[in-house]
């Protein structure tokens, strides 16, 4: 073992620390020295959505002592920050194991540097905690959830006062802060009680009254408002807002997956939280078949991110993507506002690098910007945030199953888009349509786009270190050609500039830098490649498009998916 995790190991052990993390730390000794140096090898660190990782001891473990280094950490950015303010947090918190306990530990020492917190009696999604940060003045806001991360992790995301998470260089000054506390003695851990209230019933109902506004087929809803929905918070948030949500848009056939309906952070029923894994839905999927269900909706456990599954023709149960969903409700919501006359020439929408490209060609047709940002639902905010004033944030998403309509949440919200992707489906279903006539429409009108995912998974130190190698070298030696199709453009957000192979130009890349690379091919074939910012995985992004040219789409599809595979093939990810 190195010698500098040797020394934080026995930092601990010689600490103030209490006698359950010392004696977790000797087990851990004795068993699995391995697991031992992954606990202490490096500092959690704020990533995309925040810090995340698995709970236990350790200075790479999520746990009562790095939260409040955390939680210090933010109080002293804030102090600094908001000199001479009263200043507001508003603490949340999902149904993982712990998370209770990390809430309360962070409104204690959120309260014990003079900060008014305002802390949820219970728990709540995500994207609630984002619309209380507004809707109470607050200068900050902590989630406590790993979002759709297996059952051992727990995570602490970080919002700012316009209620998205903080980017840079907001983000890297809190670790900074973080970072200057190097004794647990530093962290003030005596509550003041007056400083901290206990959220009522208001902020929920004041959150559901928001979400109402965002109907924009109220009458399609009365025809069809038996519309049979099958619904599954796997056992978390989503059990508290979601069926109010649609209940007060006007459906009446909510019919709830009770085996999952109880908030459990050991998730009894499936492996993996995730509404992106079908096996998460089987059970939602099971119920829809037997009660002739019309579509499926699953959230993860802080409801940010949602899973829908619709009915057939055949009356099979058909799963969308994350890009899916992005495209038809981006098309539904800016063809209706458009036939309304309620879409302006300063709306906008906004979606990330690596979502379907077929979201700009469809704000192209609505002569309307579509913004591309780095991946991270906190750099949709920011484009929000710059743009307030100015233009219309109409709807955005990402392709792993965010999207937000509105701007008065600033992150992806799974209750809105529940509920907005149900009054689709009633508005098709009053012309006998389903989601999926829907799409084959939008293909056919713009381009047929089929994308996927690939994650590797390497876990620990050594991990880490195969995932810096792998980006070291996708940066060195870029592939000239990926699947027989030349690559023309090389994209490195890292260093900011995009390389075009076909006319030897560079440009500049107006983002803000990332440890992210992009491989553009002469078909237009998009692959691209990023360490993950809360899991111990390198994630490749493949996205391919054709015109249907008057084909039969499923026939395109078939082709693209068989494109797909044959760049899997050429990277050796198969």
């Amino acid at each position: 073992m190195e010698k500098a995790i040797i020394l934080k190991v026995n930092a601990w052990l010689n600490g103030s620390y209490d006698q359950e993390t010392k004696n977790e730390i000797l087990r851990l000794q004795r068993e699995n020295p391995e697991e031992l140096a992954d606990a202490f090898y490096k500092n959690l660190e704020f990533g995309t959505g925040g810090m995340r990782g698995v709970m236990g001891a350790g200075t790479n473990r999520m746990n009562k002592y790095t939260i409040g280094m955390a939680t210090q950490g933010f109080a002293n950015w804030l102090l600094a920050e908001y000199p001479g303010q009263q200043i507001k947090v508003a603490v949340a918190f999902d149904s993982r194991l712990n998370s209770p306990v990390f809430a309360n530990i962070t409104a204690d020492i959120l309260s014990a540097n003079g900060i008014h917190c305002f802390i949820f009696k219970e728990l709540r999604p995500t994207p609630e905690l984002s619309f209380a940060v507004r809707e109470l003045g607050c200068q900050g806001g902590v989630m406590i959830t790993a979002s759709h991360n297996p059952k051992e992790y727990n995570g602490y995301k970080i919002y700012g006062e316009d209620g998205g998470q903080l980017i840079s260089p907001h983000d890297a000054n809190v670790i900074n802060e973080v970072n200057k506390i190097t004794d647990i003695g530093q962290i003030k851990w005596q509550c003041i009680p007056e400083k901290i209230t206990i959220l009522d019933d208001s902020i929920d109902r004041k959150y559901l009254a928001m979400i109402q506004t965002l109907s924009i087929n109220p009458e399609a809803i009365k025809q069809k408002n038996d519309l049979k929905i099958v619904f599954t918070p796997l056992h978390g948030t989503g059990i508290t807002m979601v069926p109010p949500a649609l209940e007060k848009f006007g459906f009446t056939e909510i019919h709830i997956v009770e085996e999952q309906a109880v908030p459990d952070g050991d998730f009894p029923t499936v492996s993996y939280p995730n509404p992106e894994d079908p096996t998460a839905l089987k059970l939602a999927i099971d119920k829809a078949l037997a009660i002739g269900g019309d579509i499926v909706l699953a959230n993860d456990p802080d409801a940010d991110r949602v899973g829908v599954g619709y009915k057939d023709r055949n009356g099979e149960i058909i799963l969308l993507n994350g890009n899916e969903l992005a495209v038809l409700l981006t098309y539904y919501i800016l063809a209706e506002l458009k036939n309304k006359k309620r879409l302006s020439e300063h709306s906008f929408i906004v979606k990330t690098i690596v979502t379907t490209g077929l979201l700009s060609e469809i704000a192209d047709d609505f002569d309307i910007p579509c913004y591309n940002v780095l991946t991270g639902f906190k750099y949709i905010a920011d484009i929000i945030r710059k743009n307030e004033g100015k233009a219309q944030f109409i709807c955005g998403g990402e392709e792993s199953y965010g999207f937000l309509i509105g701007d008065a949440v600033r992150d992806k919200d799974a209750v809105s888009t529940c509920c907005l992707i149900a009054e689709l489906a009633a508005f098709l279903a009053v012309e006998n349509r389903n989601l999926g006539d829907l799409l084959g429409d939008i293909y056919e009108k713009y381009s047929v786009y089929r994308e996927e995912q690939i994650s590797l998974t390497k876990k620990g130190k050594s991990g880490l270190e195969e995932i810096a190698e792998m980006m070291k070298d996708y940066r060195a030696n870029p592939p000239l050609e990926i699947a027989g199709e030349k690559v023309v453009l090389v994209h490195d957000y890292s260093t900011q500039l995009t390389k075009n192979r076909i006319n030897n130009m560079q440009k500049t890349i107006d983002l803000p830098k990332s440890n992210v690379i992009q491989f553009v091919t002469e078909k237009q074939s998009i692959i691209t490649v990023r360490p993950s910012g809360t899991e111990p995985k390198i994630k490749f992004y493949v996205s391919v498009k054709s015109k249907s040219q008057n084909q039969d789409c499923k026939k395109v599809v078939e082709r693209l998916s068989g494109q797909i595979n044959q760049i899997k093939k050429s990277l050796k990810l198969i």
